[in-house]
């Protein structure tokens, strides 16, 4: 057990535009003001450049300053939302959008190359004296099991009713010949109400 760090945080839900935690510097410092001893690091362009880490042991031994002189280490870096990129379904592309680096949004192919790249380039993790690295790998039968990220305002309302556009003729047909339509339910399916 004498390669475990820590205690240590990772800073991705506090990464923020306000002081403490706008840089890594600060980020840092306020964690080890709060009694941490590491941090794990994600790959936001605010607080690493990984094509610089990958290419640059000045840029990495830079970073291992910065955080040695707020007096904590780095534990691991994370390309969480990267790794996703990397295999995302096509049926969220648009929820994951917002999560892309500004340059691809909208581009769902390019979603995938830059994320390949961004990954590709975390290996520079090597170079900070990191052994280990985290991430997700992204998840092509999401959509199948759980919804994240959460459903868009109103999304489910755009269901409905278009549901409902779509069904209303039929089921008026049936109510013209006096059938009455049953739904059967099962996982995957929805009861609509037009």
């Amino acid at each position: 057990m004498k390669t475990i760090k820590g205690p240590a945080i990772f800073l991705a839900q506090f990464l923020g535009d306000t002081l403490p935690f706008d840089n890594l510097a600060h980020l840092a410092g306020w964690a080890k003001g709060l009694g941490y001893e590491g941090i794990q690091v994600p790959c936001d362009p605010r607080l690493i450049d990984l094509e610089q880490a990958a290419k640059s042991d000045a840029y990495c031994d830079d970073l291992l300053r910065v955080v040695d002189d707020a007096g904590v280490s780095i534990t691991e870096l994370s390309t969480h939302l990267q790794g996703q990129f990397v295999a995302v379904h096509p049926a969220y592309d648009t929820f994951f959008d917002g999560f892309a680096a500004a340059h691809v949004r909208g581009d769902p192919k390019a979603h995938t190359a830059w994320a390949i790249e961004q990954v590709g380039f975390a290996a520079a993790a090597k170079r900070l004296g990191l052994s280990a690295h985290v991430t997700f790998s992204g998840a092509l039968a999401w959509p199948y099991l759980y919804p994240w990220p959460q459903r868009p305002q109103g999304l489910v309302e755009a269901v409905f009713e278009e549901l409902a556009r779509r069904w209303r003729p039929l089921l008026d047909a049936f109510d013209q010949a006096d059938v009455d339509v049953c739904y059967e339910l099962h996982p995957g399916r929805i009861c609509t109400m037009a």
